[in-house]
């Protein structure tokens, strides 16, 4: 008798066709990858699910060897992709524009979910423009929670290098610190958010699946080393397309792609999964523009006196719409 997990891996391979409206014939039509071999990056937040539960649809695609390499804390993508040590990744939109900014060798190349990011405020702050002259609990300077907070405090107006104090904590200690009152905001991301809201700590003051501006762009994009992509364009699309067509398994089956990351070892409790996989809009790849995206972060960084470059210039440098494009029209919803 098959085991769940056994059964869970054989129904995703078998059934995605048709859950999702995809044509399994397509893929045998289509050159074999060029490497049998890809080499993901596992981050601490269970957000970026549809790379997680892509596995088996990697597989499918022609890629016998699939492994995820563990992101170093407060380390960014782009890093570890730019030394080969993984060849695509989903990623955290502001962090990787800074990279790029800086001449990090990697492309952008589609847009990956909506929202996964929530800011707690404590009793002295009510809205993000209180933010002026208080302390704020990061795991890294420059890091990602320390970049989209910059972003939103630009937003609003806020000098985030000189109107707010910026303190360096692993994410347990920052949150404990936050429960303590002795930081004033922390900002999360899943599992973290479901277990503060759980916790009744601190209030949502930002909410990046609901509230605009945030939730009309992409919080994270699917990125590759710019050498893998120009040596290996047909496995850059079938990997592409094995992590869209996860993320429709996201949006039409939450408690089973739950359940699969509990038992992949990706999060630790299904509840907050299921919780944060029915929260999140993970079926916007095809609505949204990516360099949408990178417009409006580019320019919020800039604010911040993050960024050098222009959106357009970082738009020609580091992506490539091609493979997205052509996945469009193939994986119509």
């Amino acid at each position: 008798m098959n085991t769940r997990r056994e059964f869970l891996q054989k129904v995703t391979v078998a059934g995605t066709a048709g859950l999702v409206g995809v044509r399994p014939c397509r893929v045998t039509a289509e050159s074999p990858p060029e490497t049998t071999e890809l080499r993901l990056i596992k981050s601490t937040s269970s957000c970026w699910a549809p790379q997680y539960v892509a596995e088996d649809l990697l597989k499918a695609e022609g890629f016998t060897h699939v492994s995820y390499i563990d992101m170093p804390v407060g380390q960014p993508v782009s890093k570890v992709l730019t030394r080969g040590d993984a060849d695509i990744s989903v990623n955290f939109v502001g962090p990787n524009l800074i990279r790029v900014d800086q001449g990090d060798p990697v492309v952008f190349l589609a847009g990956a979910h909506v929202g996964c990011f929530e800011v707690f405020g404590g009793e002295r702050l009510r809205k993000i423009s209180d933010l002026k002259g208080k302390t704020v609990s990061v795991t890294a300077l420059n890091g990602t929670e320390y970049v989209f907070f910059a972003s939103i405090a630009a937003y609003v107006g806020l000098d985030p290098r000189q109107d707010i104090t910026w303190v360096v904590h692993e994410p347990d200690e920052g949150v404990k610190l936050f429960a303590e009152g002795k930081v004033d905001a922390y900002l999360g991301f899943p599992p973290r958010t479901q277990e503060l809201r759980a916790r009744k700590i601190g209030r949502v003051i930002v909410n990046s699946t609901t509230d605009r501006p945030w939730s009309q762009y992409f919080c994270c994009l699917v990125t590759g080393s710019r050498e893998f992509v120009a040596k290996s364009p047909v496995a850059t699309k079938r990997a592409i397309r094995a992590i869209l067509k996860a993320a429709d398994l996201c949006a039409t089956e939450p408690d089973r792609v739950a359940r699969t990351l509990v038992d992949r070892q990706f999060t630790p409790r299904y509840d907050n999964a299921v919780q944060m996989l029915r929260e999140l809009p993970y079926g916007k790849w095809r609505e949204y523009d990516p360099e949408d995206t990178i417009r409006f972060y580019a320019l919020r960084l800039h604010e911040a006196g993050m960024l050098k470059s222009n959106p357009q210039k970082l738009i020609a440098r580091a992506s490539d719409w091609r493979f997205l494009n052509e996945l469009k029209r193939e994986l119509k919803g």
